[in-house]
């Protein structure tokens, strides 16, 4: 080889390295833009109690938490019942976070202690099988309360809200005025601290119902429209809805409930699930899904509608419209991500309590 073609080779072979090294450089930073800062900070909005898919959910989070993807904030709660709240304590002492702020609505929206939160108040021996501290509803702070003390403390862009119950919390939150615990009003403190609200609520697909497809009017929004229709309007940072129609489609396997949660006599999750509804019903994961976008909004688990705007009818109805501008966007799910969503959900959910 003559000395031009070596330095011909020479010049071709730097710039083919220089090439793949600024790729790997690009892709290595395209991964770490999309890959949000961990742990997580999460606060859980939560109506405990009124299905168990928000149990579910709520041991889901602490399994994400044992494994350093997020860090649970605080649980705010929107059915009117202290045993609700208990309950969750009850839990969150369980998987050893006891310490977790809980902060309760007094709005009269399902003010009945549903079919498994009274596991708060059983004993065995004299002594209560789930133990906890939350036994007195005055010792209980309001959830306005605690979702500014979570916001005041954050750093900014960087609490995702997983809501799943009402949006009875989050419209008051929004109206909040500026107080000792900050210098900011609601809507502010959300703008400032807030990357992404991931709700569970509204219907985008029709819903299968005696032979037809009808229009569904989702139990989170009619259980108190105007919250909801005022959170759809104001709020100012992005919003993906997981729809009716995700968790539907998503059963929870009755065989996980029946195998995976034995490690221990008795654990709230299962006992939770079988006072509601026991096996062999498969319970939608509605609450599930929005959690682990939440989490893990880029690993694929759903699809994502176009960019848009959500609106909330006086009944209760939610719809659609596209618009690049918009916040708002809402999952989607094929039959390959159904199966990978599937086994993720039921893997977290019964995950034991870190040691």
């Amino acid at each position: 080889m003559n000395q031009n073609a070596k330095s011909l080779n020479y010049r071709y072979s730097w710039l083919v390295c220089s090439f793949f090294c600024c790729t790997l450089l690009w892709m290595s930073a395209t991964l770490e833009a999309e890959e949000p800062e961990r742990p997580v900070p999460l606060i859980f909005d939560t109506d405990i109690g009124n299905d168990v898919d928000d149990v579910l959910a709520l041991g889901m989070i602490h399994a994400l938490e044992a494994r350093g993807d997020c860090k649970l904030l605080a649980v705010t709660i929107t059915k009117d019942n202290p045993l609700a709240a208990s309950f969750t304590d009850a839990v969150n002492t369980f998987y050893g976070k006891g310490e977790v702020p809980i902060g309760i609505c007094r709005s009269g929206v399902t003010p009945t202690t549903g079919k498994f939160n009274k596991l708060a108040q059983q004993k065995d021996n004299g002594k209560l099988r789930y133990p906890h501290d939350l036994k007195d509803a005055k010792q209980i702070p309001d959830a306005v309360t605690v979702l500014r003390k979570a916001l005041a403390g954050a750093k900014d862009s960087s609490v995702v809200i997983a809501q799943v119950g009402f949006s009875t919390n989050l419209a008051n939150l929004l109206k909040s005025t500026r107080d000792d615990i900050s210098p900011l009003t609601g809507k502010q403190l959300v703008k400032q601290k807030v990357k992404l609200l991931s709700i569970m609520a509204g219907a985008f697909e029709k819903i299968p119902r005696k032979g037809k497809l009808v229009d569904h009017l989702e139990y989170n929004i009619i259980k108190d429209v105007p919250a909801a229709q005022k959170l759809a309007q104001e709020w100012p940072t992005p919003v993906v809805w997981s729809g009716y129609e995700i968790g539907l489609s998503v059963p929870y396997p009755h065989e996980s409930i029946e195998e995976d949660y034995n490690y221990t006599p008795h654990h709230p999750l299962a006992e939770a699930y079988i006072l509601y509804n026991p096996p062999p019903h498969n319970r939608p994961t509605w609450d599930l899904t929005s959690v682990l976008y939440a989490v893990f909004p880029h690993r694929g688990y759903f699809g994502l509608s176009d960019s848009g705007d959500v609106d909330v009818k006086d009944n209760g109805l939610t719809t659609f419209k596209k618009n690049d501008q918009g916040r708002h966007r809402y999952l989607k799910l094929n039959d390959a991500q159904r199966q990978r969503l599937i086994e993720a959900l039921v893997q977290l959910s019964s995950q034991p309590p870190a040691k």
